[in-house]
């Protein structure tokens, strides 16, 4: 039982460790990461829970980094119907709710990478949001299928 309990323990302080929080008004963007892409890729994606506690809504508006031409992207449904993932202008935050940007969903496309990312690499990033302004994060390069990927 002791050593469920220590091992339960050591595991849960692993994920606080792998998980990172950038607080800034009333938003809290929540493990901002990248997951690993495949050697020699030319894009990748990035994902984050974003947080707004405020009683107004937020928008986010676009991601800049240095490293790659950055977009928000998520699924368009065209004219006819027919879903597919694209560009999107913005994201939207409503007062007191979270938006997960995850695979599958809501992202962001990372472009022309200009540098190899490899696991465990810290990688400087804003994220602008209409009210809020410019917000600096720090992405963190994930294995493909870690936590919060």
């Amino acid at each position: 039982m002791k050593k469920t309990l220590a091992l339960l323990t050591a595991l849960a302080f692993a994920a606080a460790a792998e998980a990172h929080q950038t607080n800034v008004g009333a938003l809290q963007i929540i493990h901002a990461h990248i997951a690993a892409p495949a050697e020699g890729a030319q894009s990748a994606a990035a994902y984050m829970d974003i947080l707004n506690t405020g009683p107004t809504a937020e928008r986010l508006l676009g991601v800049e980094v240095g490293f790659a031409s950055a977009a928000l992207s998520g699924t368009v449904v065209d004219a006819n119907g027919v879903a597919s993932m694209g560009p999107l202008e913005a994201v939207d935050l409503p007062p007191g709710s979270s938006v997960a940007l995850e695979p599958g969903g809501l992202h962001v496309m990372l472009m022309g990478l200009t540098r190899a990312l490899a696991v465990g690499d810290e990688l400087p990033g804003t994220l602008v949001f209409e009210h809020q302004g410019r917000v600096e994060v720090e992405f963190v390069v994930d294995a493909p299928g870690a936590m919060g990927d």
